[in-house]
């Protein structure tokens, strides 16, 4: 009897193991809650199990079927659907909610198309907060690279509507479309945001679709060794830590008895510059690296104190630390972000205020962007930053250690940011990319052309339309040899969206500003292209 009780428990556990370790099915991210699919097209639904287990998908009241092979895949085609929702999808036991039937765009390209909503508050930040809409979906690829072989699938991400809360982290251009487009159309869109900031075409590219360019294959072979790789950031973070290590160590102004940043420091003896000239962050002939110490003395009025504030130090090249009155208030660590910094209640008070920025240049010339607004605002007052500042050197750098960004290598951005959506059915592609391929415009029309052929071989859909966005207008008016180049690359940007009659150029080249290469204006490029889908489908 004895070993009758133990021999059912042993039965009992090996039953509870196999019901504990039963494979259940597994989605893709991307077939999730809140998503939304292509209509009048056959969408897939695909996912993993156990092998030879099967799979019901139920979805507008009627039921599909498969059973996965001896890999554990499965997938399910649903028939075109019309627009609308949302509705709910069940899948074995798994319930997704709040999906919609719409149009689909996959949105990529480099900064310019990944620039998010927030960046733009300063132009469109009243018809931003005044504008909500369940009924546009946007989902933020993550960043990854793969050198080896074609994904599945991407890590978690979710589906996120136009809400106050989530819409700031939206592509603006991609948003700025969607909006123009569902006025027009009241038809649900989703937006699937796969970008990466700096990174070439080529990078976006098959590892078959670049055999005709072996230069770029052979590039890409390097890095397929991860150890290697690993091996270069190692050292790269070494020689990070020892450059940033001397600069800290070399820096007055951080060590002295009383800091450069303090309120009561004095500053007397320094040089007095204008902050937009090039007198400063030099030896009179090549940039100084390194630290760079700026202070400034500003009346504030009474009414102002006990208050919250705003500076804005315009865009500056490269790092910054931001201190007011001893106290810091922000910092960035790259050139290109606006430098938008809160000043907290009681950090100012009435009269003299100091506001001292000390700047990390990573070799070259150190500066503020011209034509950027330099000020502290409170309420709808504001004062000037604009002029003469004190000036003293901190510590004076060679180059920083040069980064490798392997996301700017060719295929691996293909490999993981677009192959796992290839079951993905889409509506189209809205593409901005192409200042990281300037300096190879010569060839740049025949990678777009073969990316192109590429993805429409990827998505199984032939006629895959491309709404290519031209460069916006770039550099000073004085820089003749780079508004010339620039010129050229948009010439072969146009040339590949001619010679395919499923592609569209968009223009921008009448848009941008000379100093940013992030024009804020991403409404006007947004909505021409939205043009252009509207006439599509009204044919």
């Amino acid at each position: 009897m004895k070993n009758i009780f133990k021999l059912s428990i042993t039965a009992l556990l090996c039953f509870c193991i196999v019901q504990v370790t039963d494979a259940k099915v597994k989605l893709p991210t991307l077939v999730s809650d809140g998503m939304v699919l292509q209509r009048e097209q056959p969408v897939k639904i695909w996912g993993t199990a156990d092998a030879g287990e099967t799979v019901t998908v139920t979805f507008l009241q009627k039921s599909y079927n498969a059973t996965t092979d001896k890999s554990g895949q499965w997938t399910i085609t649903l028939p075109p659907m019309q627009a609308g929702g949302p509705f709910t999808m069940q899948i074995n036991d798994i319930q997704l909610k709040n999906i919609l039937i719409g149009d689909i765009w996959l949105c990529s390209g480099q900064s310019n198309m990944e620039l998010p909503v927030a960046r733009v508050m300063d132009m469109f930040a009243e018809e931003i907060t005044t504008y909500t809409n369940d009924k546009i979906r946007h989902i933020k690829i993550p960043n990854v690279y793969n050198f080896h072989e074609e994904q599945k699938d991407i890590p978690l991400c979710y589906w996120k509507s136009v809400t106050q809360e989530d819409v700031m982290q939206f592509s603006a251009i991609a948003y700025f479309f969607a909006k123009a487009v569902y006025k027009e159309t009241q038809v649900p869109i989703g937006l699937i945001n796969s970008s990466w900031g700096g990174t070439p075409v080529e990078a976006w590219i098959s590892e078959e679709g670049l055999k005709e360019f072996p230069l770029y294959l052979n590039a890409k072979k390097q890095y397929e060794d991860d150890a290697y790789c690993a091996a270069i950031k190692q050292l790269e973070r070494q020689a990070f830590y020892r450059w940033n290590l001397s600069l800290y160590q070399g820096d007055a102004g951080l060590h002295e008895s009383t800091p450069w940043y303090a309120a009561h420091y004095d500053d007397s003896l320094w040089q007095d510059i204008n902050m937009f000239s090039t007198t400063w962050g030099n030896n009179g002939l090549n940039p100084i690296g390194g630290s760079h110490w700026l202070r400034r003395t500003v009346n504030i009025p009474k009414e102002w104190v006990g208050r919250e504030a705003t500076i804005r130090l315009g865009c500056i090249v490269d790092a910054d630390s931001v201190y007011i009155n001893g106290t810091l208030v922000g910092s960035t660590s790259y050139m290109y972000p606006p430098r938008i910094y809160r000043i907290p209640a009681g950090v100012l008070k009435a009269g003299s205020n100091n506001v001292t920025v000390r700047i990390i240049s990573n070799g070259g010339q150190p500066s503020f962007v011209p034509e950027k607004p330099y000020k502290i605002i409170c309420g709808t007052e504001e004062i000037s930053l604009e002029g003469v500042w004190k000036y003293h050197l901190g510590a004076p750098m060679p180059p920083a250690p040069s980064m490798m960004f392997f996301c700017y290598k060719p295929v691996c951005l293909y490999n993981a940011m677009i192959a796992p959506l290839r079951n993905y059915a889409i509506r189209g592609v809205l593409w901005y990319q192409g200042e990281s391929n300037v300096n190879r415009r010569n060839e740049y029309a025949t990678l777009l052309t073969t990316m192109m052929h590429d993805w429409r071989q990827t998505f199984q859909s032939p006629e895959l339309p491309f709404y290519i966005v031209e460069l916006a207008d770039y550099l000073h008016p004085d820089n003749k040899e780079g508004r010339n180049a620039w010129a050229e690359m948009r010439t072969e940007q146009a040339k590949a969206a001619q010679a395919d009659p499923h592609a569209v150029l968009i223009r921008n080249s009448d848009l941008g500003e000379w100093n940013d290469i992030h024009p804020l204006d991403k409404k006007t490029p947004g909505q021409r292209i939205a043009a252009e889908v509207i006439k599509t489908l009204k044919k």
